[in-house]
């Protein structure tokens, strides 16, 4: 879908950061479930969704570092910040979505197979959450379209 075409859901994109919030509720209710992964994968996937998590983590706090007063949840940028190119944001274009899809991941893995679905949700979300924001980046920064091509990664470094 091209970013122009992915809708605003409100002035700054409150209706994505609604979206967001759902997809995350769902995450942490899964835990409620008494789904668990067989016998078997229980160890295995536990050490990998803690990796993922503390990967997750990590993404998630040098993309907050990065942006310092320019944070915002919604994806319309603040009026003033400046585009951030360097650090975390010159290996992928939107760390802290990839941070927590990580988390996400983490979570399913080591705790709540049921997880999954929300972490599907969530993935979807921040695709189209991720497109919209950068339409508003454009607008706003001439520059952006350089460095979305010398970044072509989104959420995660190496990946995707």
């Amino acid at each position: 879908m091209p970013i122009s075409r992915v809708p605003a859901l409100g002035p700054r994109g409150e209706g994505w950061v609604v979206l967001q919030a759902l997809a995350l509720l769902g995450v942490a209710a899964s835990a409620l479930s008494d789904a668990e992964w067989p016998d078997a994968l229980e160890t295995p996937l536990a050490v990998v969704g803690v990796a993922s998590a503390v990967a997750g983590a990590v993404l998630l706090a040098a993309g907050v570092r990065a942006l310092g007063p320019a944070l915002t949840p919604l994806p319309r940028p603040r009026p003033g910040g400046a585009l951030r190119c360097d650090g975390v944001y010159g290996l992928v274009r939107h760390p802290i979505y990839g941070g927590v899809l990580l988390l996400a991941a983490g979570w399913t893995l080591a705790v709540a197979p049921l997880a999954a679905v929300p972490t599907a949700v969530l993935a979807v979300v921040f695709d189209l959450k991720s497109r919209r924001e950068e339409a508003w980046l454009t607008e706003r920064y001439p520059e952006y379209g350089a460095y979305r091509t010398r970044t072509p990664r989104r959420f995660l470094p190496w990946l995707v």
